[in-house]
């Protein structure tokens, strides 16, 4: 408010601040000048009850007030950061602000949020903790796992806490990541072009979907290129196409769970569905896993798809060494 109030305004606005809660009405009474803090604060004091007809009449008169005002586009998104980093800190902020409006040219902060975890862990080779421990926190919940799960188990404490006892990390220290990681890039990748995407990725990115997405995508992709559409349901492994594993290649798959694993995949399952997993244990074994089933009490649907998605990824990984066998779901695009 950089003009004088006039007293309706000032009326209006007394209504507007009553409403707000205490943080939001401190924050604009900060802004005022001391004459219009005083003809405020006397307007608050002099409203005695205030109706609904009155709160209407106040919110109206800045609507009218607001048909007559132009807000500059200038300089927008510096004011947009400046409200987003008050609101949600310097990193968060950053962020959302790479969302809303990437800066001009590729950061590298935002290209590693794509890079595998183990590509990442060669650029960060040597790299000071501090360092590392930001990074991590920039990166999504699983492959930030994955990365620190990757890492000398020498390192692992010093990172987990630096990460529990961060609170802020300064613009600085973001470019200077962002440069460390620009250069690391540069030196293992040189101008060639990083090598992304794919059939699998393709595929993982529909099996991770909702349902329909992969009914009206496929049939799309197939009628433009049938080949590309093929390689891509070869890459599409879903927990469903493992009760189809013979008995040989779903023992050999067990081998390879963790019991715990496997009992929270299996409790998303009804008996009959559980069939071709107990079919490939001994009776004790498979009467024991049912056992543990019954115990382990409910489970969030999450926790379950979580268990069902390692076994996939364990299935995926003796697909690729060829020790089992992965049929393709090829019925549903039909």
């Amino acid at each position: 408010m950089t003009a004088p109030l006039a007293a309706c305004n000032a009326e209006r606005a007394a209504v507007i601040l009553m409403l707000m809660d205490d943080d939001e009405a401190a924050s604009l009474l900060g802004r005022l000048e001391p004459d219009e803090l005083q003809l405020i604060g006397e307007k608050m004091i002099a409203l005695g009850e205030v109706g609904p007809e009155r709160i209407a009449g106040a919110i109206e008169g800045f609507v009218r007030l607001a048909d007559d005002s132009t807000l500059s586009a200038h300089d927008r998104p510096a004011q947009l950061r400046q409200r987003m980093t008050r609101a949600l800190g310097e990193v968060k902020a950053d962020s959302i602000m790479q969302r809303i409006g990437p800066v001009e040219g590729p950061r590298s902060l935002e290209l590693a949020r794509w890079l595998a975890p183990p590509v990442l862990l060669g650029l960060l080779e040597g790299e000071h903790p501090q360092a590392v421990a930001v990074l991590l926190l920039l990166l999504d919940a699983e492959p930030a796992a994955e990365l620190l799960s990757l890492l000398p188990a020498t390192v692992q404490p010093d990172l987990v806490e630096r990460i529990a006892r961060m609170r802020q990390v300064s613009g600085l220290a973001m470019e200077m990541l962002d440069e460390l990681l620009s250069s690391r890039i540069a030196q293992r990748f040189g101008r060639a072009a990083l090598e992304m995407g794919g059939a699998r990725e393709a595929a993982e990115l529909i099996n991770l979907a909702a349902r329909p997405v992969g009914a009206v995508v496929m049939p799309a992709i197939t009628q433009k290129d049938a080949a590309l559409a093929k390689a891509i349901e070869a890459e599409m492994f879903t927990f469903e196409m493992l009760f189809a594993l013979d008995v040989m290649a779903m023992g050999r798959l067990l081998r390879d769970v963790e019991s715990e694993v496997l009992v929270d995949a299996l409790k998303g399952l009804d008996e009959a569905a559980r069939t071709p997993f107990f079919a490939a244990m001994s009776s004790r074994a498979a009467d024991g896993v049912r056992d543990e089933i019954e115990m382990r009490g409910r489970l969030k649907r999450e926790d379950v798809a979580k268990a069902q998605k390692a076994m996939v990824a364990t299935a995926r990984k003796l697909a690729d060494d060829g020790e089992i066998s992965l049929g393709a779901d090829d019925g549903e695009f039909v």
